[in-house]
């Protein structure tokens, strides 16, 4: 019946994550150029989980500039503290949004994005980036995809 309903359990997710971070390390693995290891990141969880948008940011100066992402056209440049984005890398936390509409300030890049999960990447102490997930429906997003999520952010070398 879960399956008719197109519901996946947090072990149902735990198992895909578990299933595609030994493929992430592959993709990575003996690759130095940053951008394709962005772009290969990218590719991987929005074929694997479908989301709607998947995407990094990268922080140059005072502003969040798009990077390699999967999905529709996206907002270029997000400012230090706004949006969910914004907020992340000001809070250098993770961000779980169930319902984008209730974030203040969300920027809504898509009217189609419901809920959103931001993960900053940390080099020495410092965001220098941050990696988007939007999906279309409500409260999609967990503490199982910040884990996760998380982790496959670390495999990737910044430096």
């Amino acid at each position: 019946m879960a399956e008719d309903l197109n519901i996946i359990t947090s072990t149902d997710k735990q198992d895909q994550y578990r299933s595609l971070i030994p493929q992430i390390e592959g993709l990575l693995s003996g690759e130095p150029d940053l951008v394709a290891n962005l772009a290969n990141v990218c590719a991987a969880l929005k074929e694997q989980f479908k989301w709607f948008w998947v995407g990094f940011y990268l922080v140059k100066g005072n502003e969040l500039v798009l990077g390699p992402f999967q999905g529709p056209v996206a907002c270029t440049r997000i400012a230090y503290g706004k949006g969910v984005c914004g907020a992340a890398w000001a809070q250098a936390q993770t961000l779980v949004v169930p319902d984008v509409e209730e974030f203040p300030g969300h920027i809504a890049c898509s009217s189609l994005s419901r809920s959103e999960i931001v993960i900053p990447v940390l080099l020495d102490g410092h965001v220098v980036a941050v990696l988007d997930v939007d999906s279309e429906l409500l409260n999609h997003f967990d503490d199982t995809d910040a884990r996760f999520l998380e982790a496959i952010v670390k495999l990737i070398n910044f430096k």
